[in-house]
């Protein structure tokens, strides 16, 4: 178990590992089982963040030309879809000094040269496989075969991002630090970075940004046309992304209870770092002359929902369209596209009345 936490939000929160520090420990482990004929219990290994990983084995099998270990990732309090599942490394001498690495069961085949790798390669990451060969390297200059594979992990893949960046048939082995920051936003925008790449690469030039699960069935409903991300709290990040990779048109889709934070300059719209939703009503309400009374009985909500009922109530549906305008003209300014040239539009929706308006 990693011993090594974070505080995010105020809250305590353990440290994992990644895939590739446990086939970079269980290959390490295997070769020098092969070499000392010796079974080990656990093994040390550095990782790219500069924290030293004491790894438990298990599985272990020593033969006359190969031996083979696993490592259980440990997640952390990450809510990994990997978390738990076993990694083995199947190791074998070499007659030259090479070390050859593939994946085998399990581990997902790259089907579109780019950031992952070439076509038909294993989804070994670049970093994982220089912590494999640089852990092989200090336990012998001869050359090993190395084969990584996990028995769940064509089943545990369907539930990861892999069959959308065209990675098939199970997980990738992954990480740059070897080390699971627990609810990595940087780890989650790198994921979202790649599939606005994919969809570029693939020759998409419309991009429909949403922000959640219901977001995604409001997109499906409209029928819109383009790429479809779904891209959490993260507008400001993948509105910039989605402009400097070269869209013609971005369309952004969002309940208005996201979408009224955008209105008035919130870029990150979690609800721990930017909770600005019904003084973003009450800033609209007052520009359009509202009275004191409405704008006092809105400054009592707790929800947007509850917001936005009583300024449909009270005829002030003015307010919904500025709004919308107002995200658009801060989208512009955010992307320094004060003049017009970027095609972006709006849609925003609520639980209750649906569309609100930005339909295209």
């Amino acid at each position: 178990m990693n011993d090594n936490y974070i505080v995010k939000y105020g809250k305590k929160l353990r440290c994992g590992y990644t895939t590739g520090s446990c086939a970079a420990g269980a290959a390490k482990a295997a070769a020098k089982m092969l070499l000392s004929r010796e079974k080990l219990e656990k093994i040390s290994i550095d990782t790219p963040a500069g924290i030293i990983l004491n790894l438990e084995l298990l599985d272990i099998h020593i033969e006359e030309d190969h031996a083979y270990c696993c490592i259980v990732k440990d997640a952390g309090d990450d809510p990994d879809s990997t978390d738990k599942i076993k990694i083995y490394a199947r190791v074998s001498k070499r007659e030259d000094s090479k070390i050859i690495i593939d994946g085998g069961e399990g581990i997902g085949r790259i089907t579109r040269s780019g950031f992952w790798g070439k076509s038909g390669a294993a989804a070994i990451n670049p970093v994982p496989r220089k912590m494999i060969t640089d852990e092989l390297l200090k336990v012998s200059n001869c050359g090993f075969n190395v084969l990584i594979y996990a028995p769940e992990g064509k089943e545990i893949s369907k539930k990861t991002f892999n069959s959308n960046l065209g990675i098939i048939g199970g997980i990738s082995i992954i990480g740059t630090k070897g080390i699971v920051e627990p609810m990595s936003d940087e780890a989650l925008k790198k994921s979202i970075y790649i599939e606005i790449d994919d969809a570029y690469d693939k020759g998409q030039r419309e991009i429909v940004l949403f922000l959640g699960n219901y977001g995604e069935k409001v997109v499906e409903d409209l029928n819109l046309k383009g790429a479809k991300i779904k891209i959490s709290n993260f507008i400001g990040d993948m509105l910039l992304y989605s402009k400097n990779k070269g869209f013609d048109k971005i369309i952004l889709v969002g309940h208005i209870g996201k979408l009224c934070k955008l209105s008035i300059g919130a870029f990150n719209t979690h609800s721990k770092i930017c909770d600005v939703r019904i003084e973003a009503f009450v800033y609209y309400l007052a520009l359009n002359s509202a009275t004191i009374e409405l704008i006092n009985c809105v400054n009592e909500c707790k929800t947007s929902e509850e917001a936005l009922k009583l300024i449909i109530d009270n005829n002030y549906p003015v307010v919904i369209n500025e709004m919308i305008a107002g995200c658009v003209e801060r989208i512009k300014r955010y992307l320094k596209d004060e003049d017009g040239e970027s095609n972006i539009h709006v849609i925003m929706y609520s639980m209750e009345y649906g569309i609100l308006g930005g339909k295209l």
